[in-house]
């Protein structure tokens, strides 16, 4: 359902987004990002044998929970700031789970504003990249 601001109620879920993404698609953005760290594409690095696997790049996390906002704003606004803390690894091939909840609606300076708190977790259910963020909504 398009978001609207007569209709968001703080605790209300935006509607989670699952991605897996496998190493082809993070070497792609890795190529956008100039972050070619062997520890995100080569499972045979020095790191990555430590660990046990490749990691998902940071930033990869960091954009897909602005998708998930921009999916949840449906054009209906933007995204005044966001940002996130990286808590824990997430792996190729396995599903990360992002997830969002609204924590206030307010108005400023004649604003329709909205604060989430926005998250990645595991297929465990661990977060591992807790955040949050300011939208502000441009039809009422």
């Amino acid at each position: 359902m398009p978001v609207n601001w007569d209709h968001i109620q703080e605790g209300d879920s935006l509607p989670e987004l699952k991605k897996r993404p496998n190493i082809t698609q993070l070497v792609k953005f890795a190529a956008g990002g100039g972050d070619f760290n062997p520890l995100h594409h080569d499972h045979n690095s020095r790191q990555a044998k430590a660990i046990g696997s490749a990691i998902v790049h940071g930033r990869y996390k960091y954009a897909a929970l602005g998708e998930l906002v921009m999916n949840w704003l449906d054009h209906k606004g933007y995204i005044q700031k966001i940002h996130c803390q990286y808590r824990g690894m997430d792996f190729p091939e396995k599903e990360m789970i992002l997830k969002g909840v609204v924590e206030r609606k307010y108005e400023q300076d004649g604003k329709h504003m909205v604060d989430l708190a926005v998250w990645v977790e595991n297929e465990e259910g661990k977060t591992t990249t807790p955040g949050r963020a300011t939208v502000v909504l441009s039809e009422v």
